[in-house]
């Protein structure tokens, strides 16, 4: 019998794959899982992500690319909550996942962990980032 399985989806309108690769170059142990994508006539643009997955820090995540424009986008509301290992790990994340978005709240020590950054990255995906 085939196990229930629980994924974070994400819904890009036309750059999942730039975020997917992002996404995979900042942790050692990613990688794209399996990508499809639109071919000529489809409902989306040709070669834009049907559905795709990508693993990282032992996550695997699903997205896509709507072929249908929605005016709503990612909120903080949801969020990807990195515990990193590291003092330069947390450096390096909130720096670069901020870089061409947003910063909530700057890496700091706010009392409930060592370091924590809160951002929404350029795509506008929310991410939480913390040194237990």
């Amino acid at each position: 019998m085939a196990q229930t399985k629980v994924q974070p989806f994400l819904m890009f309108q036309g750059n999942a794959e730039a975020a997917m690769n992002f996404y995979v170059s900042l942790f050692a142990d990613g990688k794209i899982v399996d990508i499809k994508r639109y071919g000529p006539g489809g409902p989306g643009k040709e070669g834009s992500v049907i559905r795709a997955s990508f693993s990282i820090g032992g996550q695997t995540v699903q997205c896509i690319d709507s072929p249908i424009k929605h005016a709503f986008g990612f909120t903080p509301s949801f969020s990807l909550f990195v515990d990193c290992a590291s003092e330069a790990e947390i450096d390096r994340l909130a720096k670069v996942l901020a870089e061409g978005g947003e910063v909530l709240m700057e890496l700091a020590n706010y009392g409930f962990s060592r370091k924590f950054a809160w951002m929404n990255d350029r795509y506008g995906v929310s991410w939480q980032v913390n040194l237990p």
